[in-house]
Parts: C-alpha cells; structure tokens; sequence
C-alpha cells in the first residue's frame, strides 16, 4: 500500500485538534476564534509536547483559500453599494486611524531605540487591522447584521485597498531610500482603474448569465459555478499586482448585487467555515514562547498601543464623520488587533534588508495576543457605552446619542453647476476606465488576427474591430445627456454657466478623439505607412480620427446598443433590491431599517396570527411582508397566520429589531437532538378460531380507539394486504402486522388470542 501525502496527516492533526479546542470553548461560552489559535498553538512548532505538521507549505496554502473564503462571504453580505453609501464617514475615520496609528508607531519605536526604518514600518503595520479576525468575531458573536457593522467593514476595505499603495511606497523607500510619487500615483491609477472595470463588467455580465441560467441550477451547480467565479478573480487580481484577497471580496461584491446571494453564502458557509478554521489555526502556529520572554516589554507595550489607540482613534473618527456615540464606541472597539497585512508589509521589510529580524516575530505576537483580545473588545462596546452614558453631563447625551454629520448632502432638487461637475466628472472616469479595458482587450485579440492576416489588411481589420466595439462608449463619453432640462436651466442662468458647460461638452469630444487617435495609432503606426508607401502618417491617423468621432455624432438616432447595455446594467443593479416590498430612502435610514428574519420553529411567532402578536405595542415594528415558499405576501392582514420557516421583513429602528430577532430566530442549544426512546414497534398477531376480531370490520374493530393501535398490513393466503381499509373484513388465518407500544401490544394480543381455559377435574 503506497503511502498518504503528509497532507493528509496534516489535515487530521488539525481538524481533530482545532474540533477539541472548539468544542471546548464552546462550553466554556468563549468565542470560537480563540479556540483555533490555541489549538494551532499546540501542534505548532514551538510546542514540542504535541505531534506537529510535516507539511507546513501546504497548510499555509490551505490557511490562504480560508482567507479566500472570509473575504468571499464578507463581500456576499457588503457590497460596493454600501461602500458607497458609508463612503464619507469610512474615509475620514481610515484617516484618523492611519495618522494616529502611524505616527504612535514611529514615535514608540524612536523611544524603543529601534531604526528610523524599522520605525517607519512598525507604524504602518500597527495601522492595519484584520478584516478576516473581526469578520469571524461577528459571525462568532452573532452581530453581523447590526447596522453599525457596516461602517467597520467599510473601513477594513478601504484599509485593505490603502495597504496595497502603503506596500508601493514602502517598496520604493527600501530600494531607493527616496518618495517615488510617479509610482504611488500610478498605483492609484492602476487600483482605481481595476476595481472600476471589474466591478461594472462583472454586474453587467454576471447576474446575466444567472438569470439565462437559472433553471439549470440546482445546489450543486450553484456552489461550483460561484466558488468558480471566486477563485477566477482571485486569479485576476493576483495577475494585476493585488490580493487574492482583494480579488475574493470584489466577486463576493459582484454576486451580493444578484438574486442568488442568499443560497451561495448559505451553501458556502460550511465551505468556508471549513478553511477558515486551517486559517486561524495556522495564525496560533506562530505563537513563540521564547520570543514572547525574550521581548516581552515590546510586545506588551506594542499590546497596549494597538488596544487603546486603534479603538480610540477609529473611535473619534467614527463621531467626526457623524456616527452617533453607541456606534462609534461598538465600532472603535472592534479595531483592536492587527492583522495579514502587517505580516506583508513586514515581509517587504525584509525581503529587501531594511528592517531587523526580530521585528516579524516581535509583530506576530502582537498580532496573535490581540487577535485573542478581539471578541473580547468587541463584547465589551456596549457595556463601555452604556458607562459612559452613566457618567456624563445629561445635556451632552441628547446630541452624542443623535449625532449626525454636517457633510451630508441636502436633501432637495436644487439645481448646482458644482453638482453638474462632478456629474460630468464621474461619467468620464466611468468610461474612460471602459474604454481603456475595451481597447486592451481587442488588442490582445486583435493580435491574433494580425498572425493569421498579413499586412496591411490585417491592421485594417483590427482597427475596425477596435473601433466597433469602442462605439458605444465613445458615443457615451462625447453624445449621452442626462437630465436635459437641468442642464438647459442652468445654462440660461448666466453666460459663464453657458461657457463653462459648453467647454465641458468640448471636452468630452476631445477625450474621445484622443482615444480614437491612440487606438488607430496602434495598428497604423510607422511600420505600416512605411509598407504601404505614405509619408505623414501621423496627420493622417488624427484626420480619421476626427472623421470617426464626427461619425459617432451622427449616429446618436441610432445608438440605442449602449442604451440597452446600460439599461441591463442598471436593472442588474438594482434586481435584488426590487425584491423588497419597497426600499427605505436614504433619509429615513438612519432610524428604520428593514431587516429579514426567519422564524424558528422554536419562535413564540410560530403557529400564530398576526393580531396576537406583539410586533407594534411592545417593539414598535411592522411586518411588511411574508415570503413563503416561492410565494411572497405583501402587507398581510391581521388574520394572517405565521408558520415556522416564513421569512418575515420587518421595519422598524435598528435597537427595537435587535431586540425582537432575538425571539424570532431562536437557535437551538444543542445541534443534534436526541430523541427519548420509544416502546412503539411492530407486532403480528395470527386471528384463530373465536377471536373477537373475526368476522369485523377493521372500521369497527376498536383497535386505534381501545389500543391505540394501527394497522399496517394484513397477510391473508400468502399475500399482503398494505395499509388495508376501514371496510376490511378480518378472517381466521389471518396474519395481522399492527403498530403499537408495548403494554397496549400485550393486552391486544392477549385479547385476541385469550390463553386456553384450564379443564376442571
């Protein structure tokens, strides 16, 4: 027998450990997170009364696709629409915690002693937390639906995204000891561009190809076309200098916009919980004792700086963008670790030699000490809050409870030449960024075409293709005007707004001669005037090019392509929205929210209707609809009964439906259930001569009445009658087979067939 990879040990060393550890903590209430890391601590390599992997590298890769999997369900349940709508308070509060972290960090490690550089990284690394820490203390904790969750997940992708410009900058200072600010723009550039054209071809594409498909799918199907998906933009991100597990959170975004966003996190949450926990054992691998006595000052002191000045500073930024002081607490205390990016970017260090080795094991302590800190820091955000509501001034709480920010855009239909701008703006940068991916898509095609045609037709035809599918957005760009009648009014208003729009629309058309020049350029440059004989080559290519966009303008009538596409992409958008029974608007969502709940079986809701509950006089909610099945019930009346399993959509404020889930979705204590044994079996009985039941109909035999008996089968001249009925007559010979508990079973059988009566002598 050939031998198993070590793999395989490996994996059962883990899951047995990691299954023990879990268990364990889970009976002590402790989160479960916790209880990976001490068991990656025990079959780690620097606890030597264990047995220990073999196989590290491939743990390591196993550890990697759970990372995969967090950031994959984290992108299910979040969206770049919700980045969208925290975008201001997310980015003023990475700010706060960028300045204050980074800073800290360089000023602790010149009072450490340490080098300027090993400073420079330490407050970097110190600035990043973990997305894939705090994400599984939700889920641990069940908090993952409570609103100001959001913002904390907004803030570790934006954290995330900055960590990949941080790791540029540090690059070029390590190479070169100098700021490179070409690079960091160009990386700016590169990031903004990427996220941008994945995110729009994949809503206009994926949620497309699911509804042609969705027929076809079933669970399985469903789980492997998504996981699929996942890992291909993992392998796309990778390609482009990021992540995988940036690439993991942007599909994750993507498919959280479709209609079958709920069934794939369900069906890859095992998945996912699976690999996350060789994730988190591996992070309690990197538990080393004697570096933590060797440098136990630095760590704790490190400790103490990530606690208090993470939560603190994400705190404060939290009030500065106008959270309220409850969420900026919850939320600021959620920041308390560092976490996968700290190891990358000290990794950078050194691999390029500019920081100490002792700083990587001194930064994983860190790390793991407040990795278990973490659920811990987050449990106490409340209690924190309501401490600080008993101490301070009663004038103060009104306004810290009901905070809201002074950058939040008025709400009203005034019209704003500021407003038109950024308008204007926003739409170039939209199809600039789809241009340019249309152009460096059909030039890696067109380049096949050029192997098989030779020059010039071959040019020619790659410049057609180029141009026919850089149409629709070239049109776009220079033609497409929305909200004709604002900007008609505003260009009536006075004659610098008339100019100023005026030179907008010019501008428009110049952006687009400008990308019609540069993709004729490509395939008719110098090589292929001088094969054709034609001096002047570059006059020539901006004449066509001023032809083609004059071109464009006249073919406005008929440009109803791009129409369609954005029609489709706007529909895709917004398709899992319209399956609510309606949308809050955006100035009513910071005191209602809708929220899905399903009802347990368990749930006092269960089985009752909807005028003896108590939704409205005790939690002031409403029900708004019922979804059943495939069947979805809008505004059920007060007779409406509610079963287990209906999914309900409440409406209501954020505290009173957290109250209410916590007797609607009622999880059980125990997972398997273990039934109490039961005398019922099943008995046969043959009916003799005499018997009573001979000669009786099944009907009037008493036997469910008197025996709570039932009959399920009767076997009559080598033949079996299967769930006879009522009307059966009972003959002698037959052999009854009937359904019963024990004690009824002996005094049926001891009725029917009664024992001989004794002779007398």
């Amino acid at each position: 027998m050939s031998n198993l990879p070590a793999l395989f040990s490996d994996l059962a060393l883990i899951l047995v450990t990691a299954g023990v550890t879990t268990v364990l903590f889970k009976w002590l209430k402790q989160p479960l997170v916790l209880g990976y890391i001490i068991a990656g601590f025990l079959i780690g390599p620097n606890f030597s009364y264990f047995p220990v992997l073999t196989d590290r590298s491939s743990v390591e890769t196993w550890s990697e696709i759970g990372m995969v999997f967090l950031l994959f369900a984290i992108g299910l349940e979040f969206s770049f629409k919700k980045l969208k709508r925290v975008g201001g308070s997310v980015g003023i509060t990475v700010l706060t915690i960028f300045i204050t972290m980074m800073l800290s960090g360089f000023f602790v490690g010149k009072l450490i002693g340490w080098t300027k550089m090993d400073c420079i990284f330490l407050g970097c690394m110190l600035a990043m937390s973990s997305t894939t820490i705090i994400a599984k203390a939700f889920y641990d904790l069940k908090i993952n639906k409570e609103r100001f969750t959001e913002g904390v997940i907004g803030v570790l992708v934006v954290e995330d995204l900055v960590a990949v410009l941080l790791i540029v900058i540090l690059s070029t200072l390590s190479v070169s000891a100098t700021f490179d600010g070409k690079e960091l723009l160009y990386s700016i550039l590169k990031l903004g561009f990427f996220l941008l054209v994945w995110f729009i071809g994949g809503i206009f594409l994926i949620p497309s190809l699911l509804k042609r498909v969705r027929k076809l799918m079933n669970e399985e199907t469903l789980v492997v076309f998504s996981v699929g998906l996942c890992f291909m933009m993992v392998v796309l991100s990778n390609l482009a200098g990021f992540s995988s597990a940036l690439g993991a959170f942007i599909m994750g975004s993507i498919l959280a916009e479709t209609l079958e966003a709920d069934m794939i996190y369900k069906l890859t949450t095992p998945v996912k919980n699976l690999f996350g926990a060789v994730f988190f054992v591996s992070v309690g691998m990197m538990i080393n004792p004697d570096i933590i006595v060797r440098y136990w000052w630095q760590i704790l002191l490190l400790t103490v700086v990530v606690v208090v000045l993470q939560s603190s500073s994400s705190t404060f930024g939290m009030l500065l963008s106008g959270a309220s002081l409850k969420d900026a607490i919850r939320s600021g205390m959620c920041f308390a670790q560092i976490g996968e990016f700290s190891f990358i970017i000290a990794t950078v260090g050194m691999s390029f030699g500019v920081i100490d080795e002792f700083l990587y094991p001194i930064i994983v302590s860190v790390s793991v000490i407040t990795t278990f800190i973490t659920p811990y820091s987050i449990k106490a955000g409340l209690p924190l809050y309501q401490s600080i509501m008993r101490i301070i001034p009663e004038r103060w709480k009104s306004g810290l409870s009901n905070q809201s920010s002074g950058l939040k855009v008025k709400s009203g239909k005034e019209v704003s030449m500021g407003a038109f701008l950024v308008r204007q703006f926003k739409n170039i940068v939209i199809y600039a960024a789809i241009i340019i991916a249309v152009m460096l898509l059909s030039f890696s095609l067109c380049s096949l075409v050029a192997k098989h045609v030779s020059m010039p037709w071959g040019n020619a035809i790659s410049a057609a293709i180029t141009l026919v599918l850089m149409s629709p957005f070239l049109w776009a760009m220079a033609f497409k005007h929305s909200k004709v009648h604002t900007t008609r009014k505003l260009m009536s208003g006075n004659k610098f707004n008339k100019t100023l729009i005026s030179l907008v629309f010019l501008f428009r058309f110049v952006v687009i001669l400008i990308f019609s020049y540069y993709a004729l350029r490509q395939f008719f440059n110098a090589g292929f005037w001088s094969h054709v004989g034609v001096k002047g080559g570059a006059w020539i290519n901006m004449g066509f090019a001023i032809v083609y966009c004059f071109m464009l303008r006249g073919l406005t009538p008929v440009m109803r392509m791009y129409e369609r596409m954005e029609k489709r992409f706007i529909e895709n958008m917004n398709k899992r929205q319209t399956q609510h029974t309606f949308i809050v608007p955006e100035i009513l969502k910071e005191n209602f929210a809708l929220e899905k709940m399903e009802i347990s079986v368990a749930s006092p809701y269960a089985g009752i209707r909807i005028e003896e509950s108590d939704f409205r006089d005790n939690y002031n909610i409403s029900l708004v609809s019922v979804e059943r099945g495939d069947k979805v019930v809008d505004l059920p009346g007060k007779d409406f009964m509610l079963f287990p399993n209906d999914i309900v959509t409440f409406v209501g404020s954020e505290a009173h439906l957290s109250q209410l889930k916590s007797r609607v979705v009622i999880e059980d204590d125990v997972l398997i259930k273990e039934r109490v044994e039961s005398d019922v079996d099943i008995h046969r009985i043959e009916l003799q001569a005499g018997s009573f039941l001979v000669g009786v109909e099944l009907s009037n035999s008493g036997l469910r009445d008197r025996f709570n008996a039932m009959v399920i089968a009767i076997e009559r001249d080598g033949r079996f009658i299967l769930n006879p009925s009522a009307n059966i007559v009972f003959l002698e010979g037959d052999l009854v087979w009937f359904v019963a508990g024990s004690k009824m079973a002996a005094a049926l059988i001891g009725m029917v067939n009664p024992p001989p009566k004794r002779k007398q002598f």
